[in-house]
């Protein structure tokens, strides 16, 4: 996935241009209590694996994205009208996707079994 996602990032227009549109990945952090690890390793290592994609777009550091402990941007995505899951606004597995427009709005979720390419076609409306 992180070398489609690459596809999609080097599309778009540079960030200096105007459009200053950006593509960040933000690995999951299970909770404590889960039992499936998704995103094994440091936040080095999973630096590591990413530049083995060549991956050009912002990788931060593992977050919670579910539960007491999520993130506070996270929390606000998924209750975003256009932020909302389909059965549930729990992030559910890996590689859900959120298009934000440059004013801060939530206008997409994506989720993890759509291919990043399903997200090029919606780039036009909001660059």
């Amino acid at each position: 996935m992180p070398d489609m996602l690459s596809v999609v990032y080097e599309s778009w227009p540079s960030p200096a241009t105007s459009s200053g549109s950006r593509c960040v990945a933000v690995p999951r952090q299970w909770p404590k209590w889960g039992t499936f690890n998704i995103e094994p390793g440091t936040n080095q290592e999973i630096k590591e694996f990413a530049a083995s994609y060549d991956v050009k777009f912002d990788m931060y550091s593992k977050i919670c994205v579910n539960g007491d402990d999520a993130h506070p941007l996270w929390k606000w995505m998924k209750v975003q009208p256009k932020g909302r899951g389909m059965l549930g606004n729990a992030i559910k597995w890996n590689f859900t996707k959120f298009l934000i427009d440059k004013n801060g709005c939530v206008m997409k979720r994506y989720g993890p079994m759509e291919e990043p390419l399903v997200i090029e076609k919606d780039l036009p409306c909001y660059l």
